[in-house]
Formats: C-alpha cells, structure tokens, sequence
C-alpha cells in the first residue's frame, strides 16, 4: 500500500485519482485527495513553457513566411498585366529563390489568394486584387414567386432572378424588364400553368415574334426557361440566383430575350462587369460550352479583352 501512496504522491499526471476503497481503512488513511488541485496546477506549470515555446515558434514562422511571399515585389512585378499564370507566378519566385520547391510556390499561391493579394479569374489564372463577387438584387415580388413555387414543387432545381440586375452594366435603360424563372426542363409546363392559373402574367419559352406581338406592357412580365445543366450558380437567402458568369454568357447566347443588351450595349456590359466584378473566365466557357456557343463566346472574350487594353 505504502509504494502505490508514493506512485500517487511523486506523479505529476492529472488524471491518476486514486479511488478509496472503503473496505480498507488502511488505504482510506494514507490517501489524501488535497494534492491533486496542486497537482494538476502543477502540470499547467509544467506545460506552460511548452505552450509559449509553440506560440512563439509559429509566429515567427509566420513572420518568415510572409516575408518569403515578397508581396510588395508581387505587386509591382504584375502591375500592368491585366492576368497572369501560375507558371508567371513561379517564374517570379525562381528569380529570387532559384531553389524554391514548387510545393512551396503553391503554398504561396493559396496563402495569397486566401489573404486576398490575388484572385483567381481562371483555372490558373489570377490578377491582383481581392475577389469582387456580384450578387444580384432579390426583391420582395422574387420572393414570393420563389415561396410559392416552393411550396408545390419541394424538390424543384429553379434559378429565379430580374433582367434589372443588368442594369448596373448599361448606358441606356430598358423600359421592359423580365423576371426569369429557369427550371429542370421536365417541370417548366407544369411550373407555366401554376403561375398561369394563379393570374400571373406569364410566358414559357418566348419567342422573338410572340414577345413583340403579345407580350404586355406591365414592366414586370414572368418568362418560364429550361435551366441548362450545369449552370454556375449561387444560393442567395436560400435562393438559387446567376452568378455574374452566368449572366454575361446568357446575354451572348440569347438575343431573344435580352435583345435591349445586344450590340454596343452588350460589350459595354461586359466591359463594366469585368471591371467591377471578379469574372471566372473558366466557368463562363464551361458554361458557353454547355449552351453550344463555346468558341464564339471564346472569340468575343478576346475581342472584349483586346478593347480594354
């Protein structure tokens, strides 16, 4: 009994209680449960250098990281490019650190995107700047029309959202606006009668010479579109909206409904929207890709590009 007492009374480990045994009022006597709050305070004070020690490692290993990032170099070395690669990145590392692994440039590259030095624009492609996401107004009349929808149709794809979103991008202002209700090709009769049969002014796939001819002159009138696959999208309060990628390759592939933002008006869209916002290249031509307009939409990028420069 006497060498499991000094076990106890000599270790330093918190979690060694010796349990009494009640039987034996030998044990119950040398037992004495007043040392473990000292030891258990004691194990704090063992432990403490040990943490501090591993605080201050970190942060001078932070201090060293960021130091190797060289950001105000970064900036200056890609000031005047409008986007680079990650090969430019890494050439700009090996200039300075010619035995830098590449393990450690794509540590970089992912701590500068999280800091916000650089964005990504691309699969591989960044620019300078934080990312700028677009997110489109929801007003109260989209709401509604979402809960209602929602309510019949539970598990129903949908992507709802206001052709005034694009207004931002333009010089001149439409005077008809369309609230577009995008679903699952399958369900987009059923989801056109519902909305019929409770007094909506709506139309399901329109054509040029049908929104001419009988489209009202409400400023607000519902279209019912087949959603395409695929389609990058964003959850808003719950509720599916375009991304700006989706918007921008929309208005190129559909000069139906958005015939108000074609021509000249349409590259000035583009141009304000990637001045303003952060645009996924990549995600828009997988997008076009899935609307079978991928390299006409690659050609005009290009020509939108060349203009801005």
């Amino acid at each position: 009994m006497l060498q499991i007492h000094r076990h106890y009374s000599g270790s330093f480990n918190p979690f060694l209680h010796p349990k009494p045994n009640h039987s034996n009022n030998g044990w119950q006597k040398s037992c004495n449960f007043s040392y473990t709050p000292v030891l258990y305070f004691g194990s704090i004070l063992i432990l403490l250098p040990i943490y501090c020690f591993l605080i201050h490692l970190y942060s001078n290993f932070k201090t060293i990281a960021t130091d190797k990032l060289n950001i105000e170099q970064l900036k200056d070395y890609f000031k005047d490019k409008e986007s680079f690669e990650t090969s430019d990145i890494v050439k700009f590392y090996l200039q300075r650190e010619p035995e830098v692994k590449t393990t450690t440039i794509n540590w970089r590259v992912y701590n500068l995107v999280q800091t916000g030095v650089l964005k990504r624009i691309g699969r591989g492609r960044f620019a300078i700047g934080k990312n700028r996401i677009y997110i489109p107004e929801l007003s109260s009349k989209i709401k509604s029309i979402h809960s209602k929808l929602k309510k019949v149709f539970p598990f129903l794809r949908m992507c709802i959202w206001n052709t005034t979103s694009i207004n931002e991008f333009m010089i001149h202002q439409p005077g008809r606006f369309y609230i577009l209700i995008e679903v699952d090709k399958e369900a987009a009769q059923s989801v056109f009668f519902y909305l019929k049969e409770h007094k909506f002014s709506v139309f399901i796939e329109p054509t040029k010479d049908l929104i001419e001819k009988y489209l009202p002159d409400e400023k607000e009138t519902l279209i019912v579109k087949s959603l395409v696959s695929e389609a990058p999208l964003q959850i808003i309060n719950r509720i599916n909206s375009p991304t700006i990628e989706k918007i921008l390759v929309d208005i190129f592939c559909d000069d139906v409904i958005f015939a108000a933002q074609q021509g000249s008006e349409m590259r000035t869209i583009f141009q304000e929207a990637l001045n303003k916002y952060t645009v996924n290249e990549s995600r828009m031509l997988r997008y076009a890709d899935r609307r079978r307009k991928k390299e006409s939409f690659r050609e005009y990028l290009s020509l939108i590009s060349n203009l801005r420069q």
